[in-house]
């Protein structure tokens, strides 16, 4: 036999048995007559490096993929990545800066050229890098949401909405990212406490001496974009203000001072400045009352010409700055706690601001969108977020579709020199479409489209649902099975792809939805890179190996709740490999010690035990996957191979020192083994393939192993018959412990039953686990009457205890652990007699007896015989 390594090693398997998976093309689909289980990954930014959501999110779908291969399916788990606009950008134009070359110095061609040569390098990188997880993705299909045939059914979708009225072009208050220098949609924004200061501001009445009026703002540097301040019209404090002007201070301009009950008397000092450019609430309040509109702020967060001062000084200093000059003005400061937007993707503070963007009205796609889910044609795991989902959907607003930058999809609408709009891909087919345009000067509009208006194409564009309709691939696999994501991008992301699923394709894009959890640290905090508690995941697979970290993360995800990620899992992981390793040179010691000619019918019994175990929990796992319940199923996994198969199966089944094993025996534990590793499979994809090929020669690969799920008659009464041998085994080896009763020492056993031939199927395997010499079937043992003198050291004493109805007795020398045995007596006694009061209490709840089952009351009343049963066993054994 070739010697097997101390602990499993997983460097030495991983990168040999995906290259084997993927040269033997098994993540490979193409439709044929199978039944159909598809998945398309929430494709991840172009930029993205996997860190613990992804490995998380991918573990989910890899599990889903290669359980859905073993029950038959076809799979089709399609991957590739989102060209991620802002994210994206932000790098080109940070290595530009490395090279001493400024994006506003190039041509947009010229730029474009950069970034499809950084996308190039490094675009890649997150894909490589779930191989090493081991994620069984279809890499034949890799997707990018500006590959060609993608680019023009973005393009399409635009035209079609434009063409339709749904989309249209606006001056609005947007988000405006200062960094990334584009709008922003109300999803890309985080809100975040911050401690502020309030600035309590005089300005002067205009025409009334020594008059002022008091406003508070946590914003002064914007004063000088207001255009008016307004008060209550009830509030007796202002009513001699009203149709007066007031001035703002350092710039002297006169402003009017008008009334609306927008305003709340008992808020600040009940007077508001108006800045129409600069807030939204400002804005509506300055449509109403028809007032002039200042912006006095650069595209990149600093002052412009309108602001007068502090021009191109950053939004921030000017703050700063204008606070020391307004001393004359300045009332009060006081501290003040409020909440700040900043951009999702750069983490600048964002800026309201009023600008001329395109918009699509979502109100008529929310309707069937929102109609779906909540009849559950598609569902959602865990089904709280319907909830959540329901209220952004009846409470949607149009969608800011337009981004003010160079990488991403062009919006495909060109204007002449009198602002008329022509739509279309490219200027020859704006000229086909309308003649009158060939020798007019047309320019296409500067923005490109949120990397959100392609990403809700996905489910259908990977197979070219658009771009080649009625195509084999979209009418195989779409609408997919399953979408795996996290409950942040419900509204970026799911609802939208429900929405486009509908509208472009008729059909819904999936049918169940999992949501994951957030993945946390053991402080339960988010983890990030700028908290620096996210651990590198990829460091983490070189170390423990793909399987341990798939464990780890795995083992406490129950589905849309966090998780309090702990290093120590992935330990539990790495143990739980070595602990089935040890299993492998085991069964390589017992193929040594096989005699073909033997028989050993004794341990009979531990294989239909196992055997039955093994169906039993075949099938609740089969539930659990059906319910989504993975981090479940791999618990029931874990046990059944921990305690069941290593902890007791192997030690009943294996020889004593120096006995052989038949070949039967051998053959089931190879059996029941390899059973385990293809339940196991899913989850830890190299162990149980590397364990699979070590055990016996084979012929194929667990990887594409089916397993039989239909329902099977296995003997109940063998698994029952199980659970009290072990429980036999454990409380005889405490005795043992207890009373100092070395294993090598033999010991009588007397069993007062009236089922006797329950004990007998399994009474060898409890004769060799406990080293007992002899067996008494409800023989009274005399010998504790007869010899009970507690003036003799040398008294025989019988150790009793009950399980269920049946009562044990281990007859013993000792002198002092009588009492002891009568102590481990009572306290049973107590427990029963509280667990039967409980029971008689619910028995005897008039409302419990209406309501309940008739199945659920007969389990009660025989919790209460069984329970009077064992309280009359043990009284009897005190006697």
């Amino acid at each position: 036999m070739p010697e097997l390594s101390k602990n499993y090693e997983p460097q030495l398997t991983e990168n040999k048995w995906y290259e084997h998976w993927l040269k033997k093309k098994y993540f490979e689909s193409k439709p044929n007559n199978k039944p159909v289980y598809s998945i398309v990954i929430p494709p991840p930014n172009v930029t993205g490096i996997l860190h613990m959501g992804h490995c998380l999110n991918s573990t989910i779908q890899d599990i889903l993929i290669r359980r859905h291969k073993q029950l038959g399916y076809n799979t089709c788990w399609v991957p590739g990545t989102d060209h991620a606009s802002i994210a994206t950008e932000a790098k080109v134009v940070a290595m530009l800066k490395e090279r001493g070359i400024e994006k506003n110095t190039l041509s947009r061609e010229d730029f474009l050229k950069y970034a499809f040569e950084w996308k190039e390098k490094y675009g890649g990188i997150i894909l490589q890098q779930l191989k090493k997880l081991g994620c069984s993705l279809d890499w034949s299909r890799t997707n990018f949401t500006m590959d060609e045939a993608y680019y023009k059914s973005v393009i399409d979708v635009f035209i079609k909405l434009k063409e339709e009225g749904k989309i249209y072009r606006g001056n609005r208050m947007i988000h405006w990212d200062v960094i990334a220098k584009t709008a922003l949609s109300d999803e890309e924004v985080i809100y975040k406490q911050i401690e502020s200061k309030l600035y309590f501001l005089k300005y002067k009445i205009e025409s009334l001496d020594n008059e002022y009026i008091t406003i508070a703002t946590v914003r002064p540097e914007t004063i000088m974009g207001d255009t008016a301040i307004c008060v209550h019209p009830a509030d007796e404090r202002f009513k001699h203000f009203h149709n007066k002007f007031a001035i703002i201070p350092l710039i002297n301009k006169k402003i009017p001072i008008i009334v609306d009950d927008y305003v709340e008397m008992d808020f600040g000092t009940g007077a508001l400045k108006v800045t129409p450019a600069h807030d939204l609430n400002d804005f509506n309040l300055g449509k109403k009352h028809n007032l002039e509109v200042v912006d006095i702020m650069n595209d990149d967060g600093t002052l412009s010409p309108a602001a007068q001062l502090y021009i191109g000084i950053d939004r921030m200093e000017a703050r700063k700055l204008i606070v020391k000059d307004l001393q004359e003005y300045l009332v009060k400061i006081e501290n003040y706690t409020h909440q700040v937007g900043f951009s999702e993707r750069t983490n600048a503070v964002v800026e309201p601001r009023i600008s001329l963007q395109w918009w699509l009205n979502m109100k008529a796609l929310a309707e069937p969108a929102l109609q779906v889910v909540l009849d559950d044609t598609i569902r959602f795991h865990p089904a709280k977020f319907k909830n959540t989902y329901r209220h952004w959907m009846e409470n949607i607003k149009d969608w800011c579709i337009s981004r003010q930058l160079w990488w991403g999809h062009r919006i495909p609408v060109w204007y002449d020199e009198q602002k008329n709009e022509y739509l279309g891909h490219n200027i020859q087919e704006i000229h086909n479409k309308y003649p009158e345009t060939k020798n007019k000067k047309l320019v296409q509009d500067q923005d490109c489209l949120d990397t959100w208006f392609s990403s809700w194409l996905w489910p259908f564009e990977v197979f070219k649902g658009l771009s080649n309709p009625n195509n084999q691939d979209i009418k195989y696999y779409y609408p997919t099975n399953t979408l795996v994501t996290a409950p942040e991008i419900i509204f970026f992301w799911v609802a939208r792809m429900i929405m486009a699923g509908q509208e472009f394709m008729q059909q819904i894009p999936f049918k169940d939805v999992y949501f994951t959890g957030i993945v946390r640290d053991k402080q339960g905090r988010k983890m990030s890179k700028s908290l620096g508690n996210s651990p590198d995941l990829l460091k983490l697979i070189d170390e423990h190996g793909a399987d341990a970290v798939r464990f780890g993360i795995m083992i406490s995800s129950p589905a849309g709740n966090d998780l309090l990620f702990d290093e120590s899992s992935i330990l539990q992981g790495k143990m739980f490999n070595n602990k089935l390793w040890n299993v492998l040179k085991l069964i390589k010691i017992l193929e040594e010690k096989i005699d073909p000619n033997l028989i050993t019918p004794e341990v009979d019994f531990a294989h239909q035990w196992m055997s039955g175990r093994l169906q039993e929990c075949n099938q609740s796992i089969h539930k659990m996957y059906s319910e989504f319940r993975l981090s479940d199923a791999l618990k029931t996994i874990y046990s059944l191979i921990w305690d069941d198969f290593c902890s007791w199966y192997m030690e009943w089944v294996k020889p004593e020192i120096g006995q052989k094993i038949s070949q039967n025996s051998y053959s089931s534990i190879l059996k029941h083994f390899e059973n385990i590793l293809l339940l196991l499979h899913p989850f830890m994809p190299f162990i149980t393939e590397e364990l699979f090929h070590q055990i016996k020669k084979q012929t194929t690969d667990i990887c594409i192993q089916q397993i039989d799920t239909a329902p099977t008659n296995f003997n109940a009464n063998h698994l029952k018959q199980g659970e009290l041998l072990k429980t036999l085994i454990t409380k005889i080896r405490e005795i043992r412990i207890k009373n100092n009763i070395k294993n090598k020492e033999l010991i009588q056993l007397y069993i007062e039953t009236n089922q006797n031939d329950f004990f007998k199927d399994f009474e060898m395997i409890l004769i060799k686990q406990c080293n007992i010499e002899n067996l008494y079937y409800n023989q009274n043992p005399q010998f504790l009457d007869e010899s009970f003198n507690e003036s003799r050291e040398d008294r025989t004493i019988g150790v009793m205890f009950t399980i269920e109805n049946d009562k044990f007795t281990i007859p013993i020398q000792a002198t002092d652990n009588y009492n002891a045995n009568n102590e481990d007596l009572l306290k049973e006694l107590e427990y029963q007699k509280g667990f039967l009061a409980s029971v008689n209490k619910k028995l005897e709840n008039e409302k419990f007896r209406a309501n309940a089952k008739p199945d659920v009351i007969d389990f009660e009343l025989k919790k209460k015989a069984d329970a009077e049963a064992r309280i009359r066993t043990i009284e009897e054994s005190l006697k």
